[in-house]
């Protein structure tokens, strides 16, 4: 076991919501279209905000609700596909915005499953000698999304999620994982190609920032892949499905989550959604429901709970944690 525990949660969405009947405005579709087929009725969408933005406000609301000064951080990892700048990172931004002058702070990219692969980093650096942490999801897809692709911008929305974790000497912590990742099908979701002017060599290839999706192949990877990744962490945790009390998945398509349900004969009650309001927000869709669960009541101390991430990269996590 990696002893720590989750001291707070907290999650930030822009106030602008755009709904599937205002998309059916300026696009061939319709909430039923929508909603049959994924389950999003809604989403958020920023004004201005960048990612670093909700970072940074999650940040602050990590550290007011736990009563901490910044500078009692020893670290900030932030999960993100959509970071302001290729440097500096996100974290770097929200370590200097929030004064965490005894922070050292790095991104982590993994799409869809940077929230779980972000948590497993962060347990290994608790592992050691590190006593406390911020873990944050960020995302603003809507600059990624080509609003005129009716099969990638009804699915998008923008937020972020966090917790701050702190060492324990309970039996509190990360009972087992399975990471994967699936390189070799990195061309069925792709977004942000960058632009390559080497006029050394003669090569320019042009940039083009928008999401790229094989629909089809990535449900099926998800369908197949996250039972994958969460059987190997049962099994390594020594537990059944039965075991769990909550799953907590990334919130993509609420098909795809009842399909999951099914594959390990649990109730989809133990399988809580929420990409109704939220759309698919990437790295922020486990923290934010984890968060929603938490200050609800329905995820608390003495529990064991799976998390699971999947999407771009091709990549799959899973995390089995004792709360």
């Amino acid at each position: 076991m990696e002893r720590f525990t989750i001291v707070e949660s907290a999650h930030v969405v822009p106030e602008r919501i755009v709904t599937n009947d205002e998309l059916a405005t300026f696009m061939d579709t319709s909430d039923e279209w929508i909603h049959s087929r994924t389950g999003i009725h809604q989403r958020h969408i920023v004004s201005n905000e960048n990612t670093s933005d909700l970072a940074t406000a999650v940040a602050n609301k990590l550290l007011a609700q736990a009563d901490l000064s910044a500078d009692q951080l020893d670290f900030i990892v932030v999960g993100t596909m959509s970071p302001d700048h290729l440097t500096p990172s996100v974290a770097q931004q929200v370590q200097g915005r929030i004064g965490a002058t005894n922070a050292f702070a790095f991104d982590l990219s993994a799409a869809c499953s940077g929230f779980v692969y972000t948590l497993s980093m962060a347990s290994k650096l608790l592992a050691t000698n590190y006593q406390r942490g911020l873990v944050i999801g960020a995302e603003v897809l809507s600059k990624l999304v080509d609003w005129e692709d009716r099969s990638t911008a009804v699915l998008f929305g923008d937020g972020a999620s966090g917790v701050l974790l702190q060492q324990a000497s309970t039996e509190t912590g990360l009972l087992a994982e399975s990471l994967k990742t699936y390189g070799n099908q990195s061309e069925f979701l792709t977004a942000g190609r960058q632009q390559n002017t080497n006029h050394f060599v003669g090569n320019i290839v042009t940039a083009d920032p928008y999401f790229h999706m094989n629909g089809r192949e990535v449900y099926n990877f998800a369908t197949r892949q996250v039972p994958v990744v969460l059987s190997e962490a049962l099994e390594k945790a020594q537990l059944t499905a039965n075991d769990i009390d909550v799953y907590v998945l990334h919130q993509a398509n609420a098909r795809i989550i009842a399909s999951i349900a099914k594959r390990f004969g649990q109730p989809i009650e133990k399988f809580p959604i929420n990409v109704t309001d939220y759309g698919n927000t990437s790295a922020a869709s486990i923290g934010i429901l984890l968060d929603e669960l938490r200050t609800n009541g329905v995820v608390h101390q003495g529990q064991r709970i799976a998390l699971a991430g999947f999407g771009g990269g091709l990549t799959a996590g899973a995390l089995i944690i004792q709360l």
